[in-house]
């Protein structure tokens, strides 16, 4: 729906709810990467994560009411792969690499998903790539390339960053391919119950995970990491999902995603704020060239 049929209310509302989501959302890397320096490994990381979270996705669920219509079992298929791959495998990706690279960088990886999203769409849809599209393109990950650039010559080992990028960006890979394969069930049942029933289902994967390698007393952790964690469960995962959700009703994906290009920033911000990360004129171009890119992609005519 077009920001123009919204009534003023309505929209400012979608727009602050969009924008507090995206701020939120963006302090997930720096809340990652201060629980690392505790000591605490991925896999406990993301079980902590989503059982501090499970009990408000079933509140979320709970609060998006019940389907007006079943689902079916081919559906229920459906949500249980999309679950696996977009909260389940695409969060361990992004977890994982976040241990080798800058929360400000694993952040401007994973934003690459709008063009990756375009590009499956290409692919996969045969949805024609136009001129604007293609610059998008090369705008968006020539940024990444320079950011990159810097981003090895403040680490130590090369590789270890090259690592730790690859993982992150096989979750925006996820993540992409999560929104391509949702596109219609996510219309059918709405935004927030989908990603709530997802997250759940997510949620039974990476305990299966979690039990799989360790014992259930790897749970136990420093108090200082349980705050934490509630902190990156609350503020950076469910209540973003139901913000960003509540956005979407109200001014649709189109501006929602130039809404959502503030994210980025406010991690490089967070970062250099509490992790004490480096923000060079270069990380601050590549940032740049990013975001126009994704807006460029953004910036699409909307049916009325």
């Amino acid at each position: 729906m077009s920001l123009r049929l919204q009534s003023p209310r309505g929209a400012y509302i979608g727009i602050a709810c969009a924008l507090a989501g995206s701020i939120a959302f963006s302090a997930k890397p720096v809340l990652v990467k201060a629980v690392y320096q505790y000591g605490v490994d991925t896999t406990t990381l993301l079980a902590l994560r989503m059982l501090f979270a499970a009990p408000l996705f079933a509140l979320m669920a709970w609060w998006a009411g019940r389907p007006a219509v079943a689902f079916t079992g081919r559906e229920i298929a459906g949500i249980t792969a999309l679950g696996f791959l977009g909260y389940y495998l695409g969060s361990l990706l992004d977890l994982a690499g976040l241990q080798h690279i800058s929360a400000g960088f694993g952040r401007l990886i994973l934003y690459l998903y709008p063009t990756l999203v375009l590009l499956m769409s290409a692919m996969f849809l045969k949805q024609p790539l136009r001129a604007p599209q293609l610059v998008s393109l090369g705008l968006s990950y020539a940024g990444i390339a320079l950011v990159f650039s810097a981003e090895t010559r403040l680490g130590d080992d090369p590789g270890v960053t090259v690592w730790g990028a690859a993982l992150v960006f096989g979750s925006a890979v996820t993540y992409a391919t999560y929104l391509v394969a949702g596109s219609r069930l996510v219309h059918k049942f709405g935004s927030m119950r989908f990603s709530a029933y997802a997250s759940l289902i997510a949620t039974g994967f990476v305990i299966a995970h979690f039990l799989a390698l360790r014992p259930v007393h790897a749970l136990v952790v420093a108090g200082e990491v349980y705050a934490l964690v509630a902190v990156l469960a609350v503020f950076a995962t469910v209540l973003p999902l139901w913000l960003m959700a509540e956005g979407l009703k109200r001014i649709g994906a189109n501006q929602v995603s130039l809404v959502g290009c503030i994210g980025p920033l406010a991690t490089l911000a967070f970062a250099w704020a509490f992790l004490g990360e480096a923000v060079t004129l270069t990380q601050l171009a590549g940032a740049t060239l990013v975001l126009a890119g994704v807006l460029l992609i953004s910036l699409k005519p909307q049916a009325a």
